[in-house]
């Protein structure tokens, strides 16, 4: 938000350096971004100096030239060659000398040099109003008061004026101090703990009066709650012009460009007390009616950027008496019925409109206006009358208006301030230290809190309506600490600390998981919570019906919570895609949201998402492409670093793999894989195969339960491998042979691998053949070949038995 520093000055007279000001506002929690310098004439007229027209004669060398000697106050006369059909001798006349840098409409400048101009010399510049920026003429040069003295510099001629400007970052709750009163207001209270007291100039409506009333437009409010106050009043007989330059000068220093006198004062008084003001074309107002009420849901309206925009319910309008929309209440206004060069009559409007009801119709069009700013953070409902007053008569007075009808004031409950009871011991002990008790009340009358009975535990309070944000007793000690100053808080030199311990078992495992995957090439990622809400549709396993929906979404893109973390990652996946970044190997702990009739549930998952090749590019590896087993081997490793072994699969149920897995503990499902479906990634815009792990973490916390690392000694004999080459039929999986092979040796049998898998042509139809390798190991002694033997021939039994296999 920008502040003028010079327009804060009209209501409090304070002289402080700009710097040290913006130091006390960020001191009372309006934190100053940022100061500029802003001159109402770019360049500030610097080398702009009045000089006398001496001489004017015609150049021998063109006919449109006159050479002039000009008189600026510096000694010797200069020579000047000026084009300017008006120049004559005795005219006092703006002169830019030599190395002066004059700017055009659009800020670029341009530097004045000695030079020839058709063989004569010429040492500056007699200037017309434009090249001044002065204004738009350009017709001659700009001849001035023949009374001011030779030499005068320009900038003092024309009263040109340095501004500061202070850039603002207002945090959300303080909507009072969104206006150059409101920070005055504030200001005002820090400097008088400063010891200095000033007074607080609030511009004056008592020259308010109606004459006639020839004018009448009555007001209906159909939700008083949605509008809980709305005046409105009458102007006729006004003349749509240029505004006068000083209102100008407000405006373009906080960045806003002029338009003409009635849109830049509700401009000027929306910046100047925070109270949003639109002006309608009377002419343009069917029914001599003002109904504030909503419309059918898709009804069309066409807003002042010629954008149709299509109408919800919801949106509260400002129609005619024939129910037309004119303006999207609090947001923006209409294309019809908008002030035009034309217009003779306006029907000014100042309202309350409910801060949540704009905020999602402002949300719902993507619109975001200094007015919605406002109403979304909720103003002063008692400035609305006074703000409508403070328009009206500078529309008179700068418009040739004439007020025509009475205020119209819709106001059925009067909102009252707030009621709050402060405690002393309860202020000490949040502060940290014992402040004066006369300082509190000092500081609550310097924010208008009126103290309305006193004890000596504490004080009871009124808070002005327009302090929103003040309602609890600490938000009364906050106020009274920013005031105070929190560097004038003493502290403690010594820190106390305790060395804490974190025992969270959640949080190890977590450490754990994330330090392997990291070592494995992932990276972690954290999507957002808010998904969607077509991503539902995208899996039947989703129940769209248990989507949690947000009260007021920023977008309809962010309105639901996610049930599942699929979609967030395969967006983060996308975008990298899209950025050249092809090898991918995500993951992610984060939580699922669901609703089943009143009750809410959130579930933790931990999500892997791999895609593209394995490792980087080398030239000493050759790369592969990431595949279901890669992402197998990475899942399986993940549950043995955990201790979760025997572990049961089956196909997956999930309808977002094409192809899939699960793993599972006896009847606790751990987690799911495999490859996600091309419908879904062309949802996503995702042209490459992407694998994906969904793990459940609260099972597998639950799983994991107080297991002890078990340390043993390092085996001291060593150890015999054997391997098999068996033929099995197709439907035997390796877990089968895996499991079997541990069933018929529990003792001597540490390790199964399968080192060769081959189907082919070679092989009878339906079979496979499996290569084996089997580690034995006596921790007591070392093995003899008949005991080994004798295993081997126990296992290659058992496998012709139970699975079918023939030893190849």
């Amino acid at each position: 938000m920008k502040i003028s520093y010079n327009w804060l000055q009209q209501f409090l007279q304070v002289d402080w350096e700009p710097i040290k000001t913006g130091e006390l506002l960020t001191d009372l929690g309006l934190e100053v971004e940022g100061i500029e310098t802003k001159e109402s004439i770019k360049g500030s007229l610097k080398g702009i100096v009045v000089g006398k027209v001496l001489t004017c004669t015609q150049h021998p060398n063109a006919d449109r030239l006159k050479i002039t000697t000009v008189d600026i106050g510096s000694g010797e006369p200069i020579q000047i060659v000026c084009g300017a059909p008006n120049v004559d001798a005795g005219q006092k006349v703006p002169v830019a000398t030599v190395g002066t840098t004059l700017y055009d409409n659009k800020g670029e400048g341009f530097k004045i040099k000695k030079g020839k101009i058709r063989g004569e010399e010429s040492f500056g510049m007699i200037c017309a109003e434009d090249e001044l920026g002065l204004g738009k003429g350009h017709d001659g040069i700009l001849v001035l008061d023949d009374d001011i003295t030779i030499g005068t510099p320009g900038s003092k001629v024309f009263n040109i004026e340095t501004d500061y400007i202070f850039e603002i970052g207002l945090t959300p709750n303080r909507s009072d101090a969104m206006s150059h009163f409101g920070v005055a207001r504030d200001l005002r209270a820090g400097l008088i703990q400063n010891d200095i007291k000033l007074e607080l100039i609030s511009p004056s409506v008592s020259d308010f009066h109606v004459d006639e009333r020839t004018l009448r437009l009555d007001v209906e409010v159909e939700n008083k709650e949605f509008t809980p106050r709305y005046c409105g009043i009458s102007i006729t007989d006004i003349e749509v012009k240029d505004s006068p330059e000083w209102i100008q000068n407000r405006l373009r220093a906080i960045g806003l460009t002029p338009k003409n006198n009635i849109v830049d004062i509700t401009n000027y008084v929306l910046h100047e007390l925070g109270q949003p003001l639109h002006a309608f074309d009377a002419q343009k107002i069917k029914g001599n009616k003002i109904l504030v009420k909503t419309l059918n849901q898709g009804t069309k309206f066409t807003t002042l950027d010629e954008v149709e925009r299509e109408l919800s319910s919801e949106d509260i309008m400002i129609c005619d008496g024939d129910s037309n929309p004119l303006c999207i209440a609090g947001v923006f206004g209409g294309f019809k019925s908008g002030v035009t060069e034309n217009t003779t009559s306006i029907f000014l409007e100042s309202a309350y409109f409910n801060p949540v009801s704009v905020r999602k119709t402002a949300k719902r069009h993507a619109l975001n206006t200094d007015a919605s700013f406002r109403f979304e953070r909720g103003i002063d409902i008692n400035t609305t009358k006074y703000a409508l007053k403070r328009a009206a008569l500078l529309i008179e007075k700068y418009a040739g208006g004439k007020l025509a009808s009475d205020v119209s004031d819709f106001y059925p409950e009067k909102i009252e301030d707030f009621q709050v009871f402060l405690s002393y011991d309860n202020a000490y002990r949040l502060i940290g230290q014992e402040i004066p008790k006369d300082t509190i009340k000092n500081i609550l009358a310097s924010l208008e809190i009126k103290i309305n009975s006193e004890t000596e535990g504490g004080l009871g309070l009124t808070i002005p309506s327009y302090r929103t944000d003040v309602q609890r007793e600490a938000d009364i000690i906050e106020e009274i600490l920013r005031v105070y100053g929190y560097n004038n808080i003493e502290f403690s030199h010594k820190l106390n600390t305790s060395i804490s311990f974190d025992s969270n078992k959640e949080t190890k495992v977590v450490n754990i998981i994330a330090d392997q995957l990291t070592a494995l090439g992932f990276n972690e990622t954290m999507t957002n919570s808010l998904t969607k809400p077509k991503y539902a549709s995208l899996s039947e396993n989703i129940n769209q019906e248990a989507n949690v929906e947000m009260l007021n979404p920023l977008s309809n893109d962010l309105k639901v919570l996610r049930q599942s973390l699929l979609f967030s990652g395969l967006e983060s996946v996308g975008y990298n895609i899209n950025r050249k970044n092809n090898s991918l190997k995500f993951y992610e702990f984060g939580k699922t949201y669901h609703k089943y009739g009143q009750k809410y549930q959130e579930n933790k998952h931990l999500t892997l998402f791999v895609t593209g090749n394995r490792n980087k590019n080398s030239w000493n590896l050759i790369n592969k492409t990431s595949d279901f087993f890669y992402l197998k081997g990475i899942v399986t490793s993940l549950l043995v670093r955990l201790g979760i072994n025997k572990l049961k699969s089956s196909p997956t149920k999930l309808d977002v793999f094409s192809e899939g897995i699960s793993f599972g503990l006896g009847k606790t499902k751990l987690v799911e894989f495999g490859v996600v479906k091309q419908s879904i990634l062309k949802e996503i815009g995702i042209k490459q195969e992407v694998l994906f792990a969904d793990f459940n973490w609260d099972s597998i916390l639950n799983v994991t339960g107080n297991k002890k690392i078990k340390v043993i000694n390092l085996p001291k004999f060593p150890a015999v491998k054997r391997d098999l080459s068996l033929l099995l039929d197709s439907k035997v999986e390796f877990n089968d042979v895996y499991n079997l092979a541990f069933k018929t040796e529990k003792k001597l049998l540490k390790e199964v691998d399968l080192f060769d898998v081959y189907e082919g042509d070679k092989l009878p139809q339906g079979k496979k053949s499996y290569a084996l390798s089997f580690l034995l190991q006596d921790e007591t002694k070392t093995l003899a070949d008949k005991q080994i033997d004798k295993i081997m021939q126990k296992l290659q039994q058992n496998f012709e038995k139970n699975l079918e296999a023939v030893l190849r």
